[in-house]
């Protein structure tokens, strides 16, 4: 068994008028969120998806997100995290791993987390080919702290456990 910490964060982008954009929903698990305003980033922007997909290279020692997917190739702007993911499992199969279980903590402010988690932790779970039981995500604000619990952005720690297939 091998222990992987992935991070991420992004901040919310802004319209001209200086609000957020909230034209169109983010997604955060792979899953769009109503009124969650969107999120400055390369490709889709999915923190979630992101900081999982770090804990799962971190795992097996193949690299991290920047690595298999770098910002300054345009094949990857506005790409679906979701189809990154599973470029990263098909990756971690053929070098003889299989997930064991993820625990994702997400940490903002806005949105309120608790009426998506259940749709999230089901979406994770199909993406990372396990059953949903190994999948865990909460939501924590940072009680108005720093950048993020001034609701600038959203950050994402996570923690993945990948087993050998091999036996």
């Amino acid at each position: 068994m091998k222990i992987g910490f992935g991070y991420d964060s992004h901040r919310f982008a802004v319209c001209a008028s200086g609000s957020s954009d909230l034209a169109l929903s983010q997604k955060l698990g792979g899953v769009p969120i109503p009124g969650c305003p969107k999120l400055k980033g390369h490709s889709d922007a999915d923190v979630l998806i992101h900081a999982v997909i770090d804990a799962l290279l971190g795992a097996t020692a193949l690299g991290d997100i920047g690595s298999h997917f770098p910002d300054t190739d345009p094949r990857w702007k506005d790409a679906d995290s979701a189809m990154l993911l599973g470029a990263v499992m098909d990756e971690i199969v053929q070098a003889g791993y299989s997930v064991g279980n993820v625990d994702v903590t997400l940490i903002c402010e806005r949105p309120k987390l608790r009426p998506h988690v259940d749709a999230i932790r089901s979406r994770l779970a199909e993406l990372l080919r396990v059953p949903v039981g190994s999948v865990s995500v909460k939501g924590k604000t940072n009680e108005g702290m720093d950048a993020t619990g001034e609701g600038v952005g959203i950050a994402v720690h996570a923690v993945a456990l990948v087993e050998s297939a091999k036996g």
